[in-house]
């Protein structure tokens, strides 16, 4: 029996759009190791490349731990087999040899926000340009929604983020929220999952390229603020996440499967 969906409004269809995400849509298998090497990997692929820096972490099944990379590999170098377990004084637990010193303000976010699952802090080149002209993103195109009312802005640059008061500055400069421009600097996400954290920052990069480009053409005018949260409900659903992330896992692993090893 074939449902009539034309009488149905637009908040019914959501709905059953979301029922019908719940029943089709599925994610991966891979372990949280293969997660945050691949996140390291397609976040290379896609411009977010800076040397060695930045800072992609997840939380380790025991409390006070998280994974990360190892100092002095680039995003395109991490695999599985050398991410390193630490507690959070950046003592490794497991791996051989040594966090980022910089992750400190990481420990001191996990410890503010124990929704947050991952953490992801990177330069990006378009996020790094617009944050040097010291403004808020402006989210005002439904593909970058998945952000909108969802995005700090840190206007002043702590320095390098080594200490516990940038720890302390970051962690309360975010609040509530999901994302985090940090002016002088570069973007950070704070996400309910190494999937969900990937996709926010794939989305905060293009949402910052896109800003520069329509600032260079006119004013930027803003959308109504109702669609822009039920937008970003809409793209946020846990599972179009997961399948977001299948995607550019496939994408990268073409030409970076070792980093599964």
């Amino acid at each position: 029996m074939t449902n009539n969906t034309f009488n149905l409004d637009k908040e019914q269809l959501i709905q059953q759009s979301f029922a019908q995400m719940d029943r089709h849509l599925q994610g991966t298998n891979y372990t949280p190791t293969q997660k945050l090497a691949l996140t390291c990997r397609i976040l290379f692929d896609n411009g977010h490349d800076s040397g060695l820096a930045g800072q992609i972490t997840a939380r380790g099944e025991k409390p006070g731990t998280y994974l990360t990379q190892r100092l002095g590999f680039g995003f395109n170098e991490i695999c599985a087999s050398n991410l390193l377990l630490v507690n959070e004084d950046l003592e490794v637990l497991e791996g051989d040899g040594m966090a980022n010193p910089a992750n400190r303000f990481h420990s001191w976010l996990y410890r503010a926000r124990p929704d947050v699952q991952c953490i992801i802090h990177t330069h990006a080149i378009h996020t790094a340009a617009l944050s040097m002209l010291e403004v808020p993103l402006e989210i005002s195109h439904m593909d970058n929604c998945v952000l909108y009312d969802d995005v700090a802005f840190l206007p002043k640059w702590p320095g390098v983020p080594v200490g516990n008061e940038e720890g302390e500055l970051i962690s309360q400069a975010i609040g509530n929220k999901r994302a985090l421009l940090l002016a002088h600097h570069g973007l950070l996400i704070a996400a309910s999952s190494i999937e969900e954290g990937c996709i926010l920052a794939l989305a905060f990069e293009r949402a910052a390229r896109m800003q520069l480009l329509a600032m260079s053409a006119g004013k930027i005018q803003p959308i109504d603020p109702d669609l822009g949260r039920e937008a970003h409900d809409w793209i946020l659903r846990g599972q179009r996440n997961a399948v977001g992330f299948a995607y550019y896992a496939r994408r990268s692993l073409r030409k970076s499967a070792d980093c599964l090893e």
